[in-house]
C-alpha cells in the first residue's frame, strides 16, 4: 500500500469517529430550549404575530425573475475573460463573442415578447 492510501484512510477513519461524537457532545451539552415558549415564537420586525405562515405560495414571477436574473448574470462572467483577452483572441474571438451576444439578446427578445416580466 503507498503512503498516501494510508494517509487517506486515516483521515477518513478519524473523521467517521470524530464526527458523530461531537455532534452527540453538542447535543448533550449544549443549550436546550425546549421549555422556552416565548423563545420559539415567531418575530418579524416587531410585529409579534404576522399575517400568514411560513408555508404561504409566492408567485412563480419572483421565481421566474430570479432565474432570469442568475441566467443573464452568469452570461455577463463568460464576457469579463473574452474581454481581458480579446487581442489575443483575434477575429475568431470577435466573432464568437457577436455570435454569443446575439444569442443573448434573442433570449431577452424572447423573454420580453413572451411577457414574462409583466406582473398583471
Amino acid at each position: 500500500m503507498s503512503l498516501e492510501l494510508i494517509l487517506a484512510s486515516s483521515i477518513i477513519f478519524v473523521l467517521a469517529i470524530t464526527i458523530p461524537i461531537l455532534f452527540v457532545l453538542s447535543k448533550k451539552l449544549g443549550p436546550n430550549s425546549q421549555g422556552n415558549k416565548q423563545k420559539n415564537l415567531s418575530y418579524e420586525s416587531g410585529v409579534t404575530n404576522p399575517i400568514g405562515g411560513s408555508d404561504s405560495r409566492f408567485s412563480v414571477k419572483f421565481y421566474l425573475v430570479a432565474i432570469l436574473f442568475v441566467l443573464f448574470d452568469v452570461e455577463i462572467i463568460f464576457m469579463f475573460p473574452w474581454a481581458v483577452n480579446v487581442r489575443e483572441l483575434g477575429f475568431f474571438g470577435l466573432a464568437e463573442m457577436f455570435s454569443f451576444m446575439i444569442l443573448l439578446i434573442a433570449g431577452l427578445i424572447y423573454v420580453y415578447r413572451i411577457k414574462a416580466l409583466k406582473w398583471q
